[in-house]
């Protein structure tokens, strides 16, 4: 007799998990297809979120620069509107991604709030830099089966990541470096931060700090820096 009611707690358990994988997993196929990693070959993607930032995002861009190094920006649409100019310069010489609006958590958001939140960032960027996105992440890596369905619609390619090294936490730019070093492998996309997605004037000055120093370790241990634009078409 207690067959079915424990069949039917395992299946429902089952059931969790794979939701709870789908919404706070950020490579978690559950709620359709995501891209955390890159061929498995001695390249890495470098990935900054939550930006532009006033004091980050100019020093993370020269240092790219000098260092002639690609990366990508997941940008958050008010902030684009609020600082356009520096939005179009990432753009100029970067892949430019989705990251909605108002970086809102949308596994716990309806289909009207996530389509606003996406579809009013990416009119944002397609105005502000003149180039329609084709690149999607969403705040935390969080999602739902609304999110599959209005990143279809723009034809987004989705992107979690596959290593983040807590910059966040500002534990100083040498240990931010250590991080990335350790974690180094072939493919990695790996997750940094130009802004703070719930403070427009957010420090991220640490990471800016670090990214000399990351380029300069990647390339040491035989890693080429990419761009996520090689990987938006299949």
């Amino acid at each position: 007799m207690l067959a079915l009611p424990l069949a039917a707690a395992a299946a429902g358990a089952g059931t969790a998990g794979l939701l709870a994988c789908g919404a706070y997993w950020p490579n978690c196929p559950v709620f359709g297809p995501v891209t955390g990693r890159g061929p498995r070959r001695p390249v890495v993607y470098l990935t900054f979120d939550d930006g532009p930032n006033q004091r980050a995002t100019p020093l993370i861009l020269e240092t790219l620069d000098r260092h002639q190094a690609p990366a990508s920006f997941f940008i958050v649409g008010d902030f684009a509107r609020r600082l356009p100019r520096l939005a179009s310069e990432v753009a100029r010489h970067h892949l430019v991604g989705n990251h909605t609006d108002t970086h809102v958590k949308l596994h716990r958001r309806g289909p009207a709030t996530v389509r606003r939140e996406i579809g009013d960032a990416h009119r944002a960027l397609t105005d502000v830099t003149a180039v329609a996105p084709r690149a999607f992440r969403a705040p935390h890596g969080y999602r739902n089966p609304f999110v599959r369905r209005v990143a279809a619609s723009f034809d987004y390619r989705v992107f979690g990541w596959t290593y983040g090294v807590w910059d966040t936490t500002r534990p100083g730019p040498e240990e931010i470096r250590r991080r990335v070093r350790a974690k180094l492998r072939p493919g990695a996309i790996v997750l940094l931060h130009d802004g703070d997605g719930y403070d427009f004037a957010g420090d991220r000055s640490q990471t800016a700090a670090a990214l000399g120093g990351i380029i300069t370790d990647a390339r040491n241990a035989g890693y080429e820096l990419r761009s996520l634009a090689e990987l938006l078409d299949p």
